[in-house]
């Protein structure tokens, strides 16, 4: 395990975002391309949990992700948040991770 110090981890900037659109990734088995809305700004996700959740199950959800890493290109697609989830490292049991009561779009989580 790697470990990070506080300082490290006050750097990351997590929010809420509300799924507005979600659809497969072509050719790929793994993956969604989901639409989050933070209330101020919408942004691109590229998710490996197409395993685990069909994208119309997904709209209208809110999630947790992180909004300030580096965007990343993945199948061409140009991912600025990733949500966060929980389960095995294979992507066969993966669960999103929500607030437990209605949390604002855009909300930080700390």
């Amino acid at each position: 395990m790697i470990t990070i110090t506080i300082q490290d981890f006050q750097k990351l900037q997590m929010r809420v975002g509300e799924v507005i659109a979600a659809s497969r990734v072509p050719g790929a088995d793994k993956l969604l391309q989901l639409t989050l809305d933070f209330g101020d700004e919408a942004r691109t996700a590229v998710a490996g949990i197409a395993l685990c959740y069909k994208p119309e199950q997904l709209i209208g959800k809110r999630l947790i992700a992180v909004t300030n890493l580096q965007p990343a290109i993945i199948r061409g697609i140009r991912s600025d948040a990733m949500i966060l989830a929980s389960g095995d490292e294979h992507a066969l049991s993966l669960v999103v991770t929500d607030p437990d009561r209605p949390a604002a779009k855009g909300a930080l989580v700390r």
